[in-house]
């Protein structure tokens, strides 16, 4: 049978090697596998497979400079993980036995307890006894952090195959989106990065293990992995295993194209993940060592964990192309005729940066594009408004107007942001008033103020901070707001300038409300997105858009999704237990949730941030980045995602809400207070919806007269063929020039013809 598409040329930036101690490797977890019953008897493997699969050489490469003795235990563990998943196959996936399939994952943590001293249950299968002995043979070697983290990621590669056998179930095909997210964990490439930290002693400092820069170093790096793995096992688990949860089926089918053309897409977010791994390497790396005071040693063990990171991307490579286990035949995986000598490693493709990437810091900034062009909604809730919105409305101005927002703040240039005309017609009780229709006036009032605080520090940053490029000063500006967030008592700075002002006012207004952990929980909401208006201004330092899977993650802080919500989830700690608001399944909810209401924003944005401010942070432009096309195109990807991303929400309280209060043992308060929550965020989408529909932020008449001057590009014409009333959907057309290195003269033409047009 022919392969269902030819192998993308690859990015692999650095040389594949391979460990010295491989052979004795490849004995020892033979014996180890034999001797836990993996092989001869188990029903999942015979001693053929796991010779054909070598996992021996997949962590040879993956770790070529560990010693022995941990190449040993390192391929124990992947050997152990590669029959769990087989394993898991046979006995449930086939049999679509969720129920047995729950019973099983159930029994595995208690296999893995932070103190030895706890001991283990009696293993029933070969999966159990594994787990057992591999905790058993590493953990001494590593701190109590590391352990909690390694057996969390562990939890979720295990627990999460439900989620594979439920769509098996279902015949569901994910969305680009979700499957990143829940792809980390079933796919087990963070759990990959733990045993890195092991194999080249780079334990990750704790007191950094958890800040972005590491956390998208380990994200960027397991969607590599992963979409690394959908490329050569297509053809294995679409057609043999009958999965469904493979990148290259979730392209195609949500694009609509080829499988080549979804291989081709596949292969060009592989290229953008690694370079966004290098990115914050070089920029977010230096920034953090600094920030943290990191001494010399914990520097050392970050950037040999960095170089571990790395030669496992190259090692795996390597062990795709040459397992049997995957497709890997023809294509860029055979082996290519190449120059040699000094000078010749650039004529291979897959060691070349990528034109791609070079696109990505071409962006023209205050380019004419017209009128933001507004699909067709189809949100099937919400639709009420508050009673009390007019009142809140004439408090909200008063309330701005006696903070200082509507008038320039001293001493800071660019700060002459607002005026009462443009407070009107932002409108922003109107959002409070749709998202919250039951709030009283004082709730109503608080909200409407958060929003228009928050709105005006996401105009505020980067207005005064962006164009000098003040990092430093945007950072001492979040740390002198945090400060005015106390958890306990008063704040002990005094707030200077309306921005100050207003978060001083609304945290107390707030927090006297709340208990402890609800003002912990809150005030990191409000951090957070403090922290990612900083990320923005770092890409707009750099002149470089954001990777597509970063930027929507971003976009969720970005946005203050998680602040607003966040009002909306304290009404339901003290009766829906803790364990279940922060699980997988409700996350999902309020990330499908943020993701739909973020988006809405950035079509409806468009021009705003890219024609009147010079923005790039904007989903559709990240589209058109990615794929080199125009907004038409770009904006119909935009739609499409958002409305999966609603069928999604949909999707997740239709059928795994049920399982979640089921499998939690809700009582009948928590479960209503469960779909309570779960109407307030159907309301938050309609709410965020509605007042995009209705306010006069993002108008073009609005825009030319409150913008127009500032914009040096706003004279320019266009032409009215670029301009039609509805966006198309979405078209994939592959042309021109084909073959080896012709992808970067389709990359060019498509740059050249971009600067020819205004």
């Amino acid at each position: 049978m022919a392969q269902p598409f030819e192998l993308p040329d690859f990015y692999v930036p650095y040389p594949a090697r391979l460990n010295s101690h491989y052979e004795q490797a490849r004995v020892h977890t033979k014996e180890w596998a034999r001797g836990l019953g993996m092989l001869e008897g188990s029903g999942v493997w015979e001693e053929s497979d796991l010779d054909s699969h070598d996992y021996a050489l997949l962590c040879s490469y993956t770790h070529p400079d560990c010693d022995a003795q941990a190449l040993s235990l390192v391929t124990d563990w992947y050997t152990w993980v590669f029959f769990f998943d087989d394993h898991f196959l046979e006995m449930f996936k086939r049999t679509l036995d969720r129920e047995g399939g729950k019973a099983y994952l159930d029994r595995l943590p208690a296999f893995m307890p932070m103190e030895l001293a706890d001991g283990f249950p009696e293993p029933t299968n070969p999966v159990e006894a594994g787990l057992a002995d591999l905790w058993r043979r590493t953990v001494p070697h590593m701190s109590g952090d590391w352990r909690a983290r390694f057996a969390e990621s562990t939890r979720n590669l295990l627990n999460e195959s439900l989620w594979e056998l439920s769509n098996i179930n279902e015949g569901r095909i994910a969305n680009p989106v979700e499957y990143i997210e829940m792809r980390r964990k079933v796919g087990g490439a963070p759990w990959s990065a733990g045993l890195v930290e092991y194999a080249a002693q780079a334990e990750v400092p704790v007191s950094v293990a958890h800040e972005r820069p590491l956390r998208v170093l380990r994200d960027a790096f397991s969607d590599a992995v992963h979409l690394r793995n959908d490329l050569f096992s297509y053809e294995r688990e679409i057609g043999e295993e009958g999965e469904l949860s493979n990148g290259v089926l979730v392209l195609e089918t949500f694009l609509d194209c080829s499988t080549q053309q979804a291989a081709e897409s596949v292969n060009d977010l592989l290229t953008s993940r690694l370079q966004q791994f290098e990115n914050t390497v070089l920029t977010e790396i230096p920034r953090l060592f600094v920030e943290f005071g990191l001494g010399a040693e914990e520097r050392g063990r970050v950037l040999a964990y960095v170089k571990g990171l790395q030669d496992w991307q190259s090692g795996g490579h390597e062990w795709h192309r040459r397992s049997s286990r995957y497709m890997n035949g023809g294509g860029a995986a055979a082996p290519l005729p190449a120059p040699t000598g000094l000078g010749t490693s650039a004529a291979d493709l897959r060691l070349t940066a990528g034109i791609g990437g070079l696109r990505s810091l071409t962006h023209v900034p205050h380019r004419r594009v017209g009128p933001s062009r507004v699909p067709e909604f189809e949100l099937p809730f919400g639709g009420s408004v508050n009673p009390h919105l007019d009142g809140a409305r004439r408090r909200l101005v008063e309330w701005c107007a006696r903070i200082g927002l509507l008038e320039p703040q001293p001493g800071v240039p660019a700060s002459d942001l607002w005026t009462e005309e443009m407070l009107v017609e932002f409108d922003f009780a109107l959002c409070s008033a749709s998202i919250d229709p039951d709030a009283t006036p004082e709730e109503l009032d608080l909200s409407a103020a958060w929003l228009a605080w928050g709105t005006y520090a996401d105009d505020y940053y980067p207005a005064v901070f962006g164009p000098t490029r003040d990092l430093f000063g945007a950072k001492l500006a979040n740390e002198r707001l945090s400060a005015l967030m106390p958890l306990q008592g008063a704040a002990t700075a005094e707030p200077a300038g309306a921005l100050e002002r207003g978060l001083a006012e609304l945290w107390t207004r707030t927090a006297v409300t709340m208990g402890a952990e609800a003002r912990r929980t809150f005030r990191s909401s409000v951090d957070l997105m403090l922290d990612s208006w900083l990320w923005e201004l770092a890409n707009r330092a750099q002149h470089r858009i954001p990777d597509p899977v970063d930027y929507i993650e971003m976009r969720r802080a970005t946005f203050g999704a998680d602040l607003t919500m966040g009002l909306v989830r304290l009404g339901h700690a003290d009766t829906v237990p803790a364990e279940v608001l922060g699980s997988g399944t409700v996350e999902t909810l309020e990330h499908a949730a943020a993701d739909y209401a973020g988006l809405v924003n950035d079509v409806f944005s468009y021009q705003k941030e890219i024609e009147y401010e010079g923005e790039f942070h904007n989903a559709v432009r990240v589209v058109q980045n990615f794929f080199a096309c125009e907004y038409p195109a770009a904006l119909g990807i935009v739609a499409d995602l958002m409305n999966s991303r609603l069928s999604q929400f949909q999707h997740v309280v239709a059928g795994e809400l049920p399982l979640l209060k089921d499998d939690s043992g809700l009582d009948q308060e928590a479960s209503d207070a469960l779909d309570r929550y779960v109407r307030e965020l159907e309301d938050w989408m309609a709410g965020v919806l509605a007042w995009h529909q209705g306010t006069g932020r993002y108008g073009e008449e609005q825009l030319r007269r409150h913008f127009a001057p500032r914009t040096a590009s706003a004279a320019v014409p266009v032409p009215a063929q670029q301009v039609p009333q509805t966006a198309p959907a979405p078209a994939f057309v592959l042309g021109g020039p084909a073959g080896l290195g012709t992808s970067a003269a389709r990359i060019l033409a498509d740059l050249a013809d971009g600067a020819a047009r205004p």
